[in-house]
């Protein structure tokens, strides 16, 4: 479903992608883990169209996405933090979004109900938790039921309840067989929803992984156990100190 083939890119002298080769196909559910600096958020914005890559190519359906705008229709993201014009209420930013989108197709308003969103379209964004701003922001992601999901730290201020009602829908579209991207710093929480780890280094993919695979590999039945255990394998030929503070920002 999408390719990325040899993209690289800087930023100035910064070197932030560098030769990344990625198959992400459908009915997966991949993990996209790293240190912070480690080049994430420049391919997630690289897929979704925000960052032009200097050199390589990525394909959406074998199709590449350079100078293509449409292709974007089919991919929900949810941002980490979401801003929204403080003074539009919860009703209005979802009809505005409705109406920018116009699709005849039908909505799948699961999370609005499940969230109870509907009583609350009266209120103003600015007057809202972190935790209901995030709740708007997985809404509009899933809203127009996408092919494809890029979710960034989905469950990052959402209560208990609120986590637990993602992560079930998250797994429900990934049984329809979507493909969707989860990035989280919180790896306790993708025990039961990923199929596939990407592990980003210094604008490198250091391993791409099935989560069985990694398990079987590393015989543990923790995803961060096992990513544990390969990090402090391969840092036996590197710097011990350097690989210290990579285990110590994924974990």
């Amino acid at each position: 479903m999408i390719e990325i083939k040899n993209i690289s890119k800087k930023f100035g002298k910064l070197e932030v992608l560098k030769d990344i080769n990625l198959s992400c196909k459908k009915g997966e559910c991949i993990a996209l883990i790293g240190p912070n600096g480690c080049g994430k958020t420049t391919l997630i914005k690289s897929i979704l169209g925000m960052v032009l890559p200097d050199k390589g190519t990525i394909e959406f359906n074998g199709k590449s996405v350079l100078g293509e705008h449409l292709y974007r229709e089919n991919i929900g993201y949810m941002p980490q933090i979401g801003r929204y014009p403080d003074n539009m209420t919860i009703g209005q930013i979802i009809e505005m979004i409705k109406k920018i989108r116009n699709s005849n197709q039908a909505l799948d308003e699961d999370l609005l109900k499940a969230f109870k969103l509907e009583s609350m379209f009266d209120k103003q964004m600015r007057t809202l938790s972190g935790g209901t701003t995030q709740k708007v922001s997985a809404v509009l992601a899933f809203l127009f039921n996408p092919d494809v999901l890029i979710l960034d730290e989905p469950t990052a201020g959402l209560d208990p309840l609120a986590a637990e009602i993602l992560k079930e829908k998250i797994i429900q579209e990934k049984d329809k067989g979507k493909l969707i991207f989860i990035t989280s710093h919180l790896l306790s929480e993708l025990d039961d929803l990923i199929t596939e780890i990407i592990f980003m280094q210094d604008g490198t993919v250091y391993f791409h992984k099935k989560v069985a695979t990694l398990k079987a590999e590393t015989n543990e039945d923790k995803i961060s156990k096992a990513i544990a255990s390969i990090l402090k394998n391969k840092s036996v030929n590197q710097n011990h100190q350097e690989s210290h503070k990579v285990l110590k920002a994924i974990l």
